[in-house]
């Protein structure tokens, strides 16, 4: 009996190794080990490549950016997102171009370069005008116009527009599923610190306290853990010695939670 596998099933097994392989990558990126998540993503990168799979490759070049991010290295991230970019699936799906663009946004800003920044975000908001509904992955379920928010609070608050960043965390609020609670978790964080950029303490440490609530009973994440640490770190420099700030300290080092 022929026991030869197609060319085709080859290129599906691959593609669905690679696919695997991104997912233990990202879960990686959410417990702040990028050193495993980029060997994670190095593997599913070659994996995608023998199934000739280019929504995978534009996965985990997304997913490289976000971590370029987390380490704080503008170059990496921008790399990154300018090969996720380039992706074959990105340049055939203006969905997909929609998140390529909101990270290279995000790239942009944390370099301060506010004008590429914000070319970026206003090409994620134009291609995802123009995206359909065809069937897509599941990993980007969690990507629309809420999350593109969400990502555009991020872009200004790297740029000092805490205004700006303060309305778009909460139109993603109002747009993010319930059942993204990290979603809506981070994007709680942001307002949180949006709002501590101007000045308006008690109702940032409000928003902030709001973060164990969407969480519950559940540990936080590093990744969120490390955004309540930035707002603790701006919250002790603004106003170091008011009651609300001694409340708020007094709660994050019972949960354990400053970084």
């Amino acid at each position: 009996m022929d026991k030869t596998i197609s060319d085709g099933v080859q290129r599906r097994l691959y593609s669905l190794a690679a696919d695997y392989t991104a997912t233990a990558g990202f879960s990686c990126i959410d417990d702040r080990r990028l050193d495993d998540a980029e060997r994670y993503f190095e593997t599913a990168l070659r994996l995608a490549g023998l199934g000739n799979d280019h929504v995978t490759a534009m996965r985990v070049f997304n997913c490289l950016s976000m971590v370029g991010y987390q380490r704080n290295r503008p170059s990496a991230a921008l790399s990154a997102a300018r090969a996720a970019q380039d992706a074959g699936a990105t340049r055939r799906d203006p969905f997909l171009a929609s998140l390529a663009h909101a990270r290279a946004a995000i790239a942009h800003s944390t370099a301060g370069d506010r004008q590429a920044a914000l070319r970026c975000l206003g090409h994620a908001r134009d291609a995802l005008g123009r995206a359909d509904s065809r069937e897509r992955p599941t990993w980007t379920d969690f990507y629309g116009p809420a999350e593109l928010f969400a990502l555009s609070a991020v872009v200004h608050q790297h740029l000092d527009d805490s205004a700006e960043s303060e309305s778009a965390s909460h139109r993603a609020l109002a747009g993010i599923p319930p059942q993204f609670r990290r979603n809506r978790a981070s994007a709680t964080a942001r307002l949180a610190l949006a709002q501590l950029g101007q000045g308006e303490v008690e109702q940032a440490i409000v928003t902030a306290t709001g973060v164990y609530a969407l969480m519950g009973a559940d540990p936080l994440p590093p990744r969120l853990r490390t955004l309540l640490g930035d707002f603790h770190r701006g919250l002790i420099t603004l106003a170091p010695t008011s009651a609300a700030t001694r409340e708020w300290t007094d709660r994050v080092h019972a949960q354990g939670d400053t970084q």
